[in-house]
């Protein structure tokens, strides 16, 4: 990705590019007090003084520049995930016929872009964040880039800039007025952790894919031994209960199937301080890496996922499949943001009616709000297989206060929030905390046997 070349006014004639030095004033203010001095004094030796000021001020000025300089942030094409090495430049052009003889370049980079090494590419790289000015010459008609090399240290889309850079030319007599480039922006893609989960899902209702469905077809799972009929695939014919029973069978299997899984993001509150990669993770650390790595084990399965918010404007993603999806799904993240969702705002903007009945939804939820309890047991009630993953922190602090009551006012609170997990628990939705591989295996074991169990009107 990179910038649009900043810096070249409409008109490019225009005389306020570039305005005139203090060294410039005093050339022509000490030449003109000479030269008036000999005039009044009849003073030839003043005037051969001034001769040498003239001249150097009129050769200075002999190629003036016209056009501002130039000067855009970009970043390397690539796909840069959390830990990444970052690899970025900001340019200074110069697309005029004069030569600078200085260029300042100053440029802000976003704190989770940590630069350890930056330098223009005519000096020697210099140990240094990214903010203190650089200094180099730019010749006419080129331009010079500054390398910023580092580590990228949280998802997002972080800014390089914005860049402004003022140059100097004709021997410091003339100055440019300051260009200001708007930032480019760096993608870096969530960390997924390897993650992994057991074949068990409530519900296939794909026409293919990698789960055993209850559906019968062609398939790997035996369901039995039926008599053959027309269409039967000779293969098929279990010859040792043909030969017993006097007639031909066939063995039945169950055909494979591919699921829908809707990762659903609970973006109400964000708790805890990011670390970024090698730090503390917050709630929404935690939300985005573990929605990418789930939805990049079930992607890779060949089941379909869906993305979805739980918030004021219900953001969603819909269902696919295939290494695009995924790609997909990875940009959907990079824009989840906390959003306060207020009282008097409208309720009916997210409901059961936004997902698939056989979806399997996993909800990532810090559990913060009563709001966000209410929309899991509503999605329960609705009949929807639902896995809620706890995102919260483990070792999130107590709030700052010199108060005695503040400690003793978070106890409460967690067991608040112990006994509401409890309660969702109790109304047949599965809580259980992210820990990467392995963290799900055992409650989808148990919502497949649930799906799959008889229903106490069918006994």
């Amino acid at each position: 990705m990179t910038g649009t070349p900043t810096g070249s006014p409409p008109d490019p004639q225009t005389p306020t590019a570039w305005v005139p030095t203090r060294a410039l004033g005093r050339a022509v203010l000490l030449t003109g007090l000479l030269l008036v001095a000999g005039v009044m004094l009849g003073r030839v030796d003043l005037v051969v003084l001034a001769a040498p000021f003239a001249l150097g001020t009129a050769y200075a000025l002999r190629r003036r520049p016209v056009a501002p300089p130039q000067v855009w942030p970009g970043a390397a094409e690539g796909h840069l995930v959390e830990g990444g090495d970052l690899a970025a430049t900001v340019t200074v052009g110069n697309p005029d016929g004069a030569g600078y003889d200085l260029a300042v370049l100053r440029t802000r980079v976003s704190p989770w872009l940590r630069v350890e090494r930056s330098g223009f590419d005519v000096e020697t790289p210099r140990q240094g964040p990214a903010d203190r000015p650089f200094a180099t010459f730019v010749p006419a008609g080129e331009a010079v880039d500054l390398t910023l090399a580092g580590t990228a240290l949280r998802w997002g889309r972080h800014p390089v800039g914005p860049a402004g850079v003022r140059a100097a030319a004709a021997d410091g007599l003339l100055v440019s007025r300051v260009v200001v480039a708007e930032p480019a922006r760096v993608t870096v893609y969530p960390k997924t952790e390897p993650f992994e989960a057991v074949e068990a899902m409530p519900r296939a209702a794909g026409l293919v894919g990698a789960h055993h469905s209850r559906r019968p077809g062609e398939g790997g799972e035996l369901a039995g031994v039926r008599v053959f009929t027309p269409g039967d695939r000779l293969r098929r014919i279990d010859w040792r209960v043909s030969l017993r029973t006097k007639q031909l069978h066939v063995a039945a299997t169950l055909s494979d199937r591919d699921a829908e899984v809707v990762l659903l993001l609970d973006v109400l509150a964000e708790a805890g301080r990011s670390g970024g990669i090698d730090g503390a993770a917050s709630v929404l650390d935690t939300t985005v890496r573990a929605a990418a790595a789930i939805g990049e084990h079930y992607l890779h399965r060949g089941d379909r996922v869906a993305m979805l918010e739980f918030g004021p404007t219900a953001r969603r993603l819909r269902p696919a499949t295939g290494r695009r999806q995924y790609l997909t799904v990875l940009e959907w993240l990079l824009d989840v943001r906390a959003e306060s969702w207020p009282d008097e705002a409208d309720d009916q903007v997210f409901g059961p009616q936004l997902l698939s009945s056989d979806a399997l939804v996993v909800v990532l939820t810090p559990l913060l709000q009563e709001r966000s309890a209410q929309m899991l047991a509503q999605l329960a009630r609705s009949g929807r297989f639902v896995v809620a993953v706890d995102t919260l922190p483990t070792d999130l602090p107590p709030p700052g206060g010199r108060r005695n009551w503040a400690e003793v006012a978070f106890r409460l609170w967690r067991l608040d929030r112990d006994v509401m997990i409890e309660q969702l628990r109790e109304h047949g939705v599965p809580v259980v905390r992210w820990a990467g591989a392995g963290s799900l295996d055992q409650v989808l074991r148990d919502v497949a046997r649930l799906a799959t169990a008889p229903r106490a009107g069918n006994r």
